[in-house]
């Protein structure tokens, strides 16, 4: 186990570190501990889930989907032109 040192806490937040372990029946080096191993955990990276992209789908699917109707092309896509003619051609 590693040992951490944190200076210049000001005494407010020590005193609400000794409260706040104290509710929980914990010492303060336990409650630091807890706060900062939850701290560090809810910003993981989801590992072995879904995507976001799925993630975003499963939220929303409970509300339906919507079918739409796309055109037909009626022309093909043309490249971008990246001469210096193409800034002169309206």
């Amino acid at each position: 186990m590693a040992t951490l040192t944190i200076r210049n806490l000001d005494e407010s937040t020590k005193a609400q570190l000794r409260v706040q372990a104290a509710r929980h029946g914990r010492s303060m080096e336990e409650e630091a501990r807890r706060i900062i191993r939850s701290a560090i955990e809810g910003r993981q990276p989801i590992t072995g889930g879904n995507g976001l992209g799925s993630r975003i789908h499963e939220h929303f699917a409970q509300l339906g989907g919507v079918e739409l109707d796309l055109p037909e092309r009626s022309s093909l896509p043309t490249p971008a032109q990246f001469d210096s003619q193409a800034n002169l051609e309206p």
